[in-house]
């Protein structure tokens, strides 16, 4: 009877954990396998001659996500780069949708699903410019700080440092800070560039990232 009731226990907690991540279909899913992955990585020359691989992903038109690996990850910083192409130019249906956040990288937080705790950066075709922002989910709650303005072809290098009770972003050392809802080392799942907002990409849309 004893071991009935714990395995009854532990599948309402496995089914209640399914619910959750399947409605999570509004802001960037759970990244999970999958067989028609949108990650491939090229290798160019870095300097001193030393291979660095860049990882290109892929949004197709009509969808929001990319087809990206589930990574566990625990850190207090979170260093890459990454150079968006004129693929990033695009225009919404709706006009008041153009200002809706997008998303690029980062990571979930405090243990928990991305949408209670969760530091990435966000970017959008705005203003006819590509511009930065960090966003970040707090106890369920997210809100987002301008960052800077980024030109396409180029590579940036962007940071995340995971404080006590705060955030600190940073692109080529213009920094600003969003709240944080625990602290010492991250704990949490890799997140992958999204886009919406309300609507789907318009058009293919690539992104090339490589981990610092």
């Amino acid at each position: 009877m004893i071991v009935k009731t714990a395995l009854s226990r532990n599948f309402i907690s496995y089914l209640v954990i399914f619910i959750i991540i399947s409605c999570d279909n509004v802001d960037h899913p759970i990244p999970k396998q999958n067989a028609d992955t949108s990650i491939s990585v090229e290798t160019v020359n870095a300097k001193k001659g030393k291979p660095t691989s860049y990882s290109t992903y892929l949004i197709r038109k009509g969808q929001h996500s990319t087809t990206s690996p589930y990574k566990s990850i625990k850190t207090n910083l979170l260093r890459f780069e990454a150079v968006f192409d004129k693929s990033a130019i695009y225009t919404t249906v709706l006009v008041t949708n153009q200002a809706d956040i997008n998303k690029l990288y980062g990571m979930s937080d405090c243990g928990s699903l991305h949408q209670n705790n969760s530091a990435r950066y966000g970017w959008r075709w705005y203003n006819n410019r590509l511009e930065i922002l960090g966003y970040v989910y707090n106890s369920g709650k997210w809100s987002y700080k301008y960052i800077t303005s980024v030109d396409l072809d180029k590579p940036y290098t962007y940071e995340i440092s995971l404080l006590s009770q705060s955030y600190l972003f940073s692109v080529n050392g213009v920094k600003v800070s969003l709240p944080r809802n625990c602290s010492g080392y991250g704990s949490g799942y890799m997140l992958y560039p999204y886009f919406g907002g309300d609507e789907t990409a318009p058009h293919d849309i690539t992104i090339r990232i490589r981990d610092l």
